[in-house]
């Protein structure tokens, strides 16, 4: 079992960044892909980025494509998401997981309890 833990959400003004961070306890994560989803009130939890397990490759979601960059800690089990040229839109609770190199969200095993992001128009 894997225990993760978010941290870095806040209130942000439209066009900055955020720093998000995952730290894993328990069993190690580097045999996991990680992934960030979110989720706004009223709406599904939605993908908005992977990292496979060596680090090597990632993918995101079209709307934060070329704005987030996800990464694997130099210290093992941490894991980053790094938010930049924030939008309203992007206001929600952010979720870090553990799980299989996929979007799909029923593709991941462990989860975190979330993060809130708020960003001011």
């Amino acid at each position: 079992q894997v225990q993760l833990v978010e941290s870095g959400g806040g209130l942000v003004q439209a066009g900055g960044s955020l720093r998000l961070s995952c730290a894993a306890s328990g069993r190690t994560i580097s045999t996991y892909a990680m992934g960030w989803f979110r989720q706004a009130p009223g709406k599904e939890r939605e993908f908005v980025a992977a990292v496979s397990w060596s680090g090597v490759s990632t993918n995101y979601a079209d709307s934060v494509k070329g704005r987030f960059t996800i990464s694997r800690g130099d210290v093992k089990n941490t894991v980053f998401l790094q938010m930049n040229s924030l939008k309203p839109d992007d206001t929600a609770v952010y979720y870090c997981a553990a799980g299989s190199w996929s979007g799909d969200p029923r593709l991941y095993e462990n989860w975190g309890q979330g993060t809130q992001v708020t960003v001011s128009s």
